[in-house]
């Protein structure tokens, strides 16, 4: 799965329109992104590691970094 994908699909788990999660992120982060610009970086893969945290914050998930077992 894409990461663009994945993505939506986090937001219809919760309920979520993308218009919704971005009116939370600009009350909560201060984002100031409209939705075609917000798509724009999902559709390029674009979205910093930053926002990626933002917007895990807002949909209630938390971005866990795990080191990977050695084989």
């Amino acid at each position: 799965m894409n990461i663009r994908n994945e993505i939506k699909s986090y937001i219809v788990r919760e309920g979520m329109t993308i218009s919704e999660v971005l009116e939370r992120l600009v009350e909560e982060h201060g984002w100031n992104a409209s939705v075609p610009n917000f798509s724009g970086k999902l559709q390029r893969g674009s979205l910093r590691y930053c926002e990626a945290k933002e917007l895990a914050d807002v949909l209630g998930y938390d971005l866990i970094c795990l080191k990977r077992k050695s084989l």
